[in-house]
């Protein structure tokens, strides 16, 4: 196992933690603020819609091009970091980002704030810079710690961005929330640059495959852009079938095009490597099954009775809540059990927790029951996706690890664009009808609520099963020791 680092980086002699924190901190509130930017977006779309006079295909182009562009980038910045250093590869993105989100902030035409909200997405590189940025700076045994840390405030970021951002978005017009964001973007990027380091793990005599990367970008931009746009221009349209197969078929002679590339930016030999393939899969597929499920939630309870609850865009992300609390305050804690007892069992815990929390969320009728339930489902997300970024950065070498997390979020990118259509073709394909009066109108059956939660059932069953293939990651004898001195 070569990737697998040696002992010598856990002696703690060899790390200045009082850095440490200041550089986990700053990454950390980072973590944040995108993902508030992120998700506080996403319930404003109907207004952007009336706003610009654009239907709701145009204005799903706003979610799905950012994602499309961060995909494709994300990497080519994460080898770069590895070449040339992960703090300056951030820096530069941190300032594109911030163009971008002054743009969209203060621009009325819809087309220039489709062209800024997409290049936006480069703001999705700056988590696996910043997990290798955390990686580098932290002993062995402490990084579960720092990583769930950092997974927490994905978590905080959501819990703010869902009622906070619908609330803003209602009551001063959803650019507001960028207004807010901004001067704390700035601020916090003015901090980076004096306090943190640059990166001590760089390969300066690499050269990024500059092919390969504009192949691989093509590749993936082609097939987030055909599946997320799937259930809008429909699934056996030619537009979604030549973008998803077309992208396909380019990653096929990509394969062994990068094999004979003295510093591929497709690393077959990292990707190959069993824990790093693993972490990929179960990324994919959590992706998967986790926004099929949370988009099922989000039309349950706003369609109307009696297929949903009826509720208005704000009450919807109270109800929901509870995903990002319960995320955000398991993070640290499991960070610290990873380190005492092992990667390998949260694997199971997690996946365990995640098939019971959408078992229950299957059988619920109220809107009460659905928010209790999804506290256990967002148990086994928070625990299984810690575990995950674990087990891959504990398990590569440091001067890799900006392209392995970047490979990694692309996967998880990857399972997201999946996630949201299917779960809309299924609810416009598991209808009823309905006759009042002269009027006829189908809404979704339960059926298709149900058969959402089931997907994510069989994604977290495939978690559970590939956790076995993982080895673990983490010395516990070496590793109390350590901590108790």
């Amino acid at each position: 196992m070569r990737n697998i680092a040696t002992r010598n980086d856990v002696d703690f002699k060899k790390f200045d933690l009082k850095y440490a924190h200041r550089v986990l901190i700053l990454l950390a509130l980072l973590a944040v603020l995108v993902m508030y930017v992120d998700i506080m977006l996403t319930p404003s779309l109907p207004a952007i819609g009336a706003q610009y006079h654009i239907d709701s295909a145009q204005a799903s182009l706003i979610i799905s091009l950012y994602l499309v562009f961060g995909t494709a980038i994300v990497p080519i910045v994460g080898k770069l970091g590895d070449i040339f250093g992960k703090k300056r590869m951030l820096m530069y993105v941190l300032v594109m980002y911030i163009i971008m989100v002054t743009i969209t902030s203060f621009v009325n035409r819809f087309d220039i704030i489709l062209i800024s909200r997409t290049f936006q997405g480069i703001g999705l590189s700056m988590f696996p810079l910043s997990f290798s940025l955390i990686r580098e700076e932290f002993p062995r045994e402490l990084v579960p710690r720092a990583q769930g840390l950092i997974a927490g405030m994905f978590g905080g970021g959501t819990a703010l961005g869902l009622p906070i951002g619908a609330y803003v978005a209602n009551s001063y017009g959803w650019q507001a929330n960028y207004h807010i964001v901004l001067p704390f973007l700035i601020v916090l990027t003015i901090l980076i640059y004096f306090i943190i380091k640059e990166s001590k793990f760089t390969m300066r005599n690499a050269k990024l495959d500059y092919v390969g990367a504009a192949w691989l970008g093509t590749s993936l931009a082609m097939i987030v852009l055909g599946i997320s746009q799937g259930a809008i221009w429909g699934w056996t349209s030619y537009k979604v079938l030549g973008l998803s197969i077309g992208g396909l078929v380019l990653l096929l002679p990509l394969i062994f095009f990068e094999r004979i590339r003295s510093n591929p930016i497709l690393d077959l030999k990292l990707l190959s490597q069993r824990n790093v393939l693993i972490s990929n899969l179960i990324a994919l597929v959590i992706s998967l099954s986790m926004f099929l499920a949370f988009q099922a939630i989000s039309y349950k309870m706003e369609l109307s009775p009696p297929s949903g609850f009826g509720f208005d865009i704000l009450t919807t992300g109270l109800y929901l809540l509870p995903l990002a609390i319960t995320m955000l305050v398991l993070a640290y804690p499991i960070g610290i059990l990873v380190s005492k007892f092992g990667v390998k069992k949260f694997l199971f815990i997690g996946s365990v927790l995640g098939m019971i929390g959408f078992v229950l969320l299957s059988t619920a009728t109220t809107a009460i029951r659905m928010a209790e339930y999804l506290v256990v489902a967002a148990a086994g997300i928070g625990i299984l996706m810690i575990s995950i970024q674990n087990l891959l950065v504990l398990s590569v070498q440091l001067h890799d690890m900006g392209i392995a997390t970047s490979l990694n979020n692309v996967f998880r990118n990857m399972g997201s664009s999946m996630g949201a259509p299917i779960a809309g073709s299924l609810i416009s394909t598991y209808t009823i009808i309905y006759i009042v009066g002269s009027k006829t109108f189908s809404l979704p059956s339960t059926s298709a609520f149900q058969y959402s939660f089931y997907v994510a059932i069989a994604g977290f069953t495939a978690a559970f099963i590939l956790s076995f293939f993982a080895k673990e990651v983490i010395d516990l004898k070496h590793s109390k020791k350590k901590i108790r001195s």
